[in-house]
């Protein structure tokens, strides 16, 4: 089972560390962290997948919380729908011959060309996870050179969703 943490701290040198460190020595998977400055000055956001066992995760949170520079640690999981987004780059073989082929299906999943080479594209590819995987088993078949990609990026929706539900 996964959970998808977002976690705002002080964007201070070695806190990447610190929070990567803390969820391995518990023994958990990281299975995607990304990290990006915020609109506030100093503080960044992580936002960070992990595997593990349904009543793993309120640990991670209270460990995860118990960090000096860290802001705000929440489970986006646990409180409800929240949007998230995968982003990989994708080189695909695509001689003139295979290249209409290869650029059908990245229309097909919306895919944006990024660069076109004699024998073969790079695709951008942005979406959820199931997406990512489904545009990547579609393009195994021309041959995937190689692969990039940036993990999750996630924040909680807006109030209307939990607004319209309690009504």
């Amino acid at each position: 089972m996964r959970s998808t943490f977002s976690i705002t701290s002080e964007d201070n040198p070695g806190v990447l560390m610190r929070i990567a460190s803390l969820i391995y020595r518990r023994g958990y998977n990281i299975a995607s962290m990304s990290v990006g400055r915020t609109h506030k000055k100093g503080i960044s956001r992580f936002t960070v997948v992990v595997e593990g066992g349904e009543g793993d995760y309120e640990q991670v949170r209270k460990q995860l919380k118990k960090l000096v520079e860290v802001i705000e640690v929440r489970s986006l999981s646990q409180e409800g729908p929240f949007v998230e987004r995968w982003l990989s780059l994708v080189k695909v073989n695509a001689p003139l011959e295979m290249r209409p082929h290869v650029l059908q299906t990245a229309e097909i999943f919306r895919c944006r060309v990024i660069d076109l080479g004699a024998d073969a594209i790079t695709l951008e590819i942005t979406g959820d996870h199931g997406k990512l995987n489904a545009c990547i088993e579609a393009f195994k078949p021309y041959g995937i050179i190689e692969i990039a990609g940036s993990g999750s990026v996630a924040l909680s929706r807006s109030g209307f969703i939990t607004e319209n539900m309690e009504k």
